[in-house]
């Protein structure tokens, strides 16, 4: 009869056969050690007893290691998922609340002017606020200077349309609004010692258009702009030489300038393939007007840049203005 029993509660701890006719593995442990067929008797809906915790002392921790019966071994399972399954939606929607407040400020600073941001904030460089630039239409059957077909360089453009656009704000000359002008125009920028025989000079050369404007910015900033078209690209570089060989012997000098020194940073600074800009400044000690200039040789047309200001000329705008002069001509 000792026999029976025990086998019956073997029977009861082992765990059933898979398909494949392995053991499975147990919902419940047995209870640890091999079986004493001699041990007493054990009734099989006895509680087992209890099993050693992770630190061997005996007491259990959870619903399974306790002894406790298949229905709270349930009942347990589904207490801790809930309480893990509410952790999780918790920080799932603190952490979308969080990205929704992060979108939403990058958004409003995205959205914001670069100026009303604090700490955001630009100052101005010193740059000239210019109208939208763009070359002018062309004759047909002709091409552009320095592209192929137009070998000889020519400006076939209206030379008036390739004048730089008075900036933002600033006040027009009205004896330079962007029209035709005489020679006695350009003249009147140099030095009045010099005018003659730069005029003498220009009527050898095959002179054929002078385009000129002119404006005044609120920093008293005063800028005239005269292009000359020659005949061919010789008499363009043949006048640009000669001016810049004068120069540096300090003749035909702006009016008001009686020394001048190389602007080398505007000159680097303006880079248009296939052009030569020569630039120059008033040397110190300036007048009370201090001027800047420059020469712009793009195939048959020679652009002149003068800035003039009380007090000094401001490097920025200079190199700006000139940058974007050689760059309608290139």
């Amino acid at each position: 009869m000792t026999e029976q029993v025990q086998t019956e509660a073997v029977a009861v701890s082992e765990p059933p056969a898979g398909d494949d006719g392995t053991p499975a593995r147990a919902p419940v442990p047995a209870q640890a050690g091999p079986v004493d067929v001699d041990a007493p008797s054990v009734p099989v809906d006895a509680p087992a007893p209890e099993a050693p915790d992770a630190a061997g002392t005996g007491a259990g921790t959870d619903a399974v290691g306790t002894g406790a019966g298949p229905d709270a071994v349930a009942a347990a399972v589904p207490k801790k998922s809930r309480r893990v399954l509410w952790g999780v939606l918790r920080w799932t929607a603190a952490v979308l609340v969080c990205g929704g407040v992060g979108a939403g400020a990058a958004m409003g600073i995205t959205a914001a002017e670069r100026t009303d941001v604090p700490g955001l904030a630009t100052e101005s460089d010193g740059r000239w606020e210019y109208p939208e630039l763009g070359l002018p239409a062309l004759p047909e059957g002709v091409q552009r200077p320095f592209t192929d077909g137009n070998e000889a360089e020519i400006h076939h453009a209206d030379l008036r349309k390739l004048l730089l656009p008075a900036p933002a704000g600033a006040t027009v000359d009205p004896k330079l609004k962007g029209g035709w002008a005489g020679v006695d125009s350009y003249l009147a920028e140099l030095a009045e010692e010099g005018r003659g025989e730069v005029k003498a000079y220009l009527a050898d050369s095959a002179l054929r258009h002078v385009a000129a404007r002119g404006w005044t910015t609120p920093d008293g900033t005063a800028t005239r702009i005269h292009l000359l078209r020659f005949s061919s690209v010789a008499f363009a570089e043949d006048f640009k030489d000669e001016t810049a060989r004068r120069l540096v012997r300090d003749e035909w000098l702006p009016a008001g300038v009686e020394a001048q020194e190389a602007d080398a940073g505007t000159t680097q600074d303006v880079d248009v393939p296939y052009l030569s800009v020569y630039s120059y400044k008033e040397a110190e000690p300036s007048g009370p007007r201090h001027t800047r200039w420059s020469l712009i040789q793009a195939g048959d047309t020679l652009g002149v840049v003068t800035q003039t200001r009380e007090g000094g000329t401001l490097t920025v705008p200079f190199q700006q203005t000139v940058a974007l002069q050689a760059q309608l001509l290139g």
